[in-house]
């Protein structure tokens, strides 16, 4: 009975932003692996000191990443992935990988409106950086403040930001942005697929850098497939929702489903 997590992290943090839900199912009998983003599997020092591995890693690159990392398994895992791992998720079980994904705060696939304000005013110095697609990309602490904690208290915000966020590429953002305009975008999905494995999409309520909007209009455009596709969307929540206040809620909602759908994964007794 394979009961294997692979999680899966988004921009501007590592595989560390994972640890409370990690350790969260392995105390509940899961084995668990958050691999890394390509140029990120090195200790957070070392990213910030050089981030020179990141340059030019795309989407479709730390994609084919974790395809290699499922393909490898011997039985096909669950799929959690948080923000751009969210996106990864349903890119993955477009192709036919995982017995199931979930989705938290999905950066929209192609075809998804996601420009909303709050979401341009999180990535306009991104996205407004000269030839960034080019670079890496930093992010001050009010940019993080005000787009993934800007309900959380100052000292908790200011720890999320000194233990968890790094340099970025700046071609994921681009790639994000203008996937409307790039006919084999790596953030296409078939959303009419009726063969991919059971999705469940999850919303912030106050996210700001991926709207409970957007991830509504996600999660509607896969009203054509006959693939079950949930969504649920918990007030209160930030897009540090795997790791703020309360993550335990979400865990456990994430618990239920994936024993509810996930074929030959059965609740403990």
């Amino acid at each position: 009975m394979s009961k294997t997590i692979v999680f899966i992290h988004g921009a501007w943090v590592t595989p560390a932003c994972w640890e409370p839900f990690r350790g969260y199912f392995e105390e509940r009998g899961y084995e668990c692996i958050a691999p890394a983003w390509p140029g990120k599997d090195r200790p957070l020092d070392e990213i910030r000191a050089d981030p020179s591995p990141l340059l030019g890693v795309g989407l479709a690159e730390i994609t084919d990443r974790y395809a290699q990392v499922v393909r490898a398994l011997p039985e096909p895992p669950i799929l959690v992935g948080h923000s751009f791992g969210g996106l990864i998720v349903q890119v993955l079980l477009d192709r036919g990988l995982g017995a199931s994904g979930v989705a938290i705060d999905p950066a929209p696939p192609k075809g998804v409106f996601a420009f909303e304000p709050s979401a341009v005013r999180s990535l306009g110095s991104v996205l407004l950086t000269w030839r960034g697609w080019r670079k890496v990309v930093r992010w001050s602490y009010a940019n993080f403040r005000y787009a993934f904690v800007h309900t959380l208290a100052e000292h908790e915000a200011r720890a999320a930001y000194d233990n968890h966020v790094t340099p970025e590429t700046g071609r994921v953002f681009f790639q994000g942005a203008l996937a409307g305009f790039s006919r084999h975008s790596p953030a296409a999905v078939n959303f009419r697929n009726g063969e991919r494995a059971p999705l469940l999409i999850l919303a912030g309520a106050e996210d700001r850098i991926v709207p409970a909007s957007v991830v509504g209009r996600n999660y509607r455009k896969y009203a054509g497939s006959s693939a079950v596709t949930d969504f649920h969307e918990f007030p209160g929540r930030t897009h540090w929702i795997i790791a703020q206040d309360g993550w335990q809620e979400v865990a456990g909602f994430t618990q239920r489903w994936i024993e509810g759908h996930t074929p030959h994964v059965m609740a403990p007794d």
